[in-house]
């Protein structure tokens, strides 16, 4: 039996106990055919059955005694005019928009193909397309069920002010970890593994930021080359997890337990997901899904020639959020990751596509309204990557209030200042104060600001400092791909040595902007992988290396087990003092009670800095005093910390400032001691009394507390 009871309903396939109800939105479309499979070998539907048009140009189909397992893919109907931004293709089997799991691991063939993928330019006046079928190799999806036992999972809701990141990529971390039995490395099951939580737990981290888990599909171009998409940041589908990354035949499943194991570790789960663009790609690319289902509605055409796909992502396309189906489908997914899947909050790539408008970029755009307005969305953490390619396409502190931003600016502007690059005091300040230049006239917190000196995509910590230039020959692009401005510095020779000296000055660089990184305001990400001094050799673009060159090496020598543990310090560090939980920018003004200013920032001499100060010549040791806030919101100088950065090439002799009528600074970190020496035990046990010289050294920072 079959037919359509439902005229109004959600969109994708629901499934109750009487049977299932498919439900497809396409504007432009005169024919949608529903087709079913018997199973992911099979080469060609079973069954077609034609869908009702109804009312919101939602296709319905209700087909009753059908179980979750089953696989289906839509044909639909309509004109082929890429004039006028249409590319309906009744010949391909079509992926659904609000599939929750594909049902046949993605492999790229031609038949995916409406042109042929070696066209060089489509003409506008085609009217034809490929009529090659292409069921065989369609990326069907399967009807699952939704039950699963959370088992009282409860989510962390670690504050913004305590929330320390580790962007991660899923088979990256577990690949290659000895302690991980062999058949979850690389996968949802690995990550949720005692010795994965283990290593998370003992670091300090509170919540992981995933690479892109939606499903996605490899290019073309990748495949010629022998390569693939690592990264995956080219969704096919966004409500289902990437099926390459599941230990077992059940996905869902496996991604519930891993989010279910990190929350009872006190972990959030942060989910990196691009809603800015599909693997569709260009106009050359495969018809898999949106495109033939309705292209006008769902990607951004050029106005003069629709042929033709505004490419504001430099992936070929850009989705359509000016439309309300391409809002809601972007909603509806990210309800779906919280509600379903207990996620915690995203991280939104190229998030600038996701306020555009006809005009340009918008805070108040209906996307950030539903947003805001959402009783599920407004509560989880949401983190923008603030640009794009497009006009105006650069908004660091441009998202609405509620929202925090990748901060680039952070990044450039500690790389340089350990350089010693001129005019970047001033700037690194603002930096260390939480960039209140840029988040403080908005109204915005200091936790707006995510900080970072390096992630996913760049140069990894390591080969910050053992690469003058990049190193991307394995990508097959004679290394053009990638940034050339990296601000980096490879202490005298290029890659890998076993010089003692250039590998003690390289050390002593990483621990600079690390401790850096984690004693700044805002929020700090530590791409992972860092904290064991992971190096990809030199390839800062290794989006398409799924190999040893992008996954952790877990086999720690003496140097790597130092600066993990100096790691786990520092974020110990930073979580025991309340001056790094400020919900408030730093304002240099005198507590009427302790007489303490919150941050003073100071010379060598031990005073503080004046406006001419900034602005001198060969102006780049830097001083850095934080009172440290007591319960009743006065300030105390107990435990209150001096941070002292030397960028120079000399040492400096720095007065200490005197902060009370008792005390004295103890010397918590000095990154030019050496580990298991006479030096560290002398400088972090010994109290120093305030107006005494210390001698920082070239190329080092030192934190002091007030005891």
């Amino acid at each position: 039996m079959t037919g359509s009871p439902h005229t109004l309903s959600p969109q994708g396939a629901v499934s109750s106990a009487e049977g299932v109800h498919f439900a497809l939105y396409s504007e432009h479309a005169t024919q949608v055919e529903l087709c079913l499979f018997e199973s992911n070998k099979t080469s060609a539907e079973t069954r077609r059955l034609p869908m009702d048009r109804g009312p919101g140009h939602l296709w319905t189909h209700w087909v009753a005694d059908l179980k979750p397992g089953c696989l289906y893919g839509f044909r639909v109907f309509g004109p082929y005019a890429p004039g006028k931004g249409h590319r309906f293709n009744p010949s391909k089997v079509l992926a659904d928009p609000y599939g929750r799991l594909l049902g046949r691991t993605p492999k790229w063939n031609r038949r995916w193909h409406s042109l042929p993928p070696d066209l060089k330019e489509e003409s506008e006046s085609r009217t034809r397309p490929d009529g090659a079928d292409n069921a065989f190799c369609a990326p069907l999806c399967r009807v699952v069920d939704p039950a699963f036992d959370w088992q009282g999972d409860q989510p962390p809701n670690t504050s913004w002010t305590e929330t320390l990141i580790y962007e991660t990529h899923v088979k990256g971390f577990t690949r290659q970890h000895p302690d991980i039995p062999p058949a979850l490395r690389g996968t949802y099951a690995g990550l949720a593994s005692e010795p994965a939580l283990a290593h998370l737990k003992s670091l300090g981290v509170t919540a992981v930021e995933l690479l892109p888990v939606h499903q996605g599909a490899e290019e073309h171009r990748l495949v010629q080359s022998h390569l693939t998409n690592y990264w995956n940041y080219n969704s096919l589908l966004f409500f289902a997890p990437e099926l390459r990354l599941a230990a077992t035949a059940d996905p869902i499943r496996e991604f519930k337990e891993m989010v279910r194991a990190l929350h009872r570790a006190g972990l959030e789960v942060i989910l990196d997901v691009v809603y800015n663009h599909t693997v569709e790609g260009d106009s050359r690319g495969p018809t898999l899904c949106f495109r033939g289902i309705d292209n006008r509605t769902y990607y951004r055409l050029e106005t003069e020639n629709p042929a033709r796909y505004e490419n504001i992502t430099g992936c070929g396309n850009t989705l359509n959020f000016t439309h309300p189906q391409v809002r809601r489908l972007a909603l509806d997914s990210l309800r779906y990751w919280v509600t379903d899947m207990h996620v915690d909050g995203f991280r939104f790539d190229l998030g600038v596509v996701l306020g555009r408008d006809t005009t340009g970029f918008h805070r108040d755009t209906p996307f950030f309204k539903a947003v805001h307005a959402d009783p599920v969305l407004s509560r989880v953490k949401l983190i923008a990557e603030p640009w794009d390619l497009g006009h105006d396409g650069y908004q660091v502190a441009g998202f609405p209030n509620g929202w925090s931003e990748w901060n680039d600016q952070y990044r450039q502007t500690a790389r340089r200042f350990w350089l010693g690059a001129p005019e970047q005091t001033g700037l690194m300040a603002r930096r260390l104060a939480g960039s209140g230049d840029f988040y403080h006239p908005q109204d915005r917190p200091p936790r707006s600001t995510v900080n970072y000196i390096t992630c996913h995509d760049g140069f990894t910590l390591q080969d910050l400092v053992s690469y003058h230039r990049k190193h991307n020959e394995a990508n097959g692009e004679h290394n053009r791909d990638g940034n050339n401005d990296n601000a980096s510095y490879n202490h005298g020779l290029e890659g890998a040595t076993r010089k003692p000296e250039i590998l003690r000055k390289r050390t002593q660089h990483m621990k600079n902007l690390m401790a850096t990184l984690l004693l700044s305001l805002g929020t700090p990400m530590i791409s992972g992988g860092d904290e064991l001094r992971r190096t990809q050799r030199g390839n800062n673009n290794a989006y398409c290396q799924d190999n040893s060159l992008s996954w952790h090496d877990w086999h720690l020598d003496d140097s790597k087990r130092e600066f993990l543990e100096f790691t786990r310090k520092l974020i110990a560090l930073r979580k025991a003092s309340p001056i790094f939980r400020r919900e408030t920018f730093l304002t240099g003004e005198i507590d009427a009670e302790s007489g303490l200013k919150d941050a003073a920032w100071l010379k060598p001499d031990g005073t503080e800095m004046e406006e001419a100060d900034w602005h001198a010549p060969g102006t780049h040791a830097l001083g850095c005093l934080l009172a440290c806030p007591a319960g009743n919101g006065s300030l105390q100088a107990s435990d209150s910390l001096l941070l002292l950065m030397n960028p120079e090439r000399k040492k400096r002799d720095w007065t200490l400032p005197r902060l009370a009528p008792s005390g004295g600074w103890q010397t918590v970190l000095d990154t030019e001691a050496v580990p298991d020496t006479e030096t560290v035990e002398n400088r972090t046990q010994t109290i120093h009394p305030e107006d005494a010289p210390y001698p920082l050294h070239a190329h080092t920072l030192a934190v002091f507390i007030w005891k």
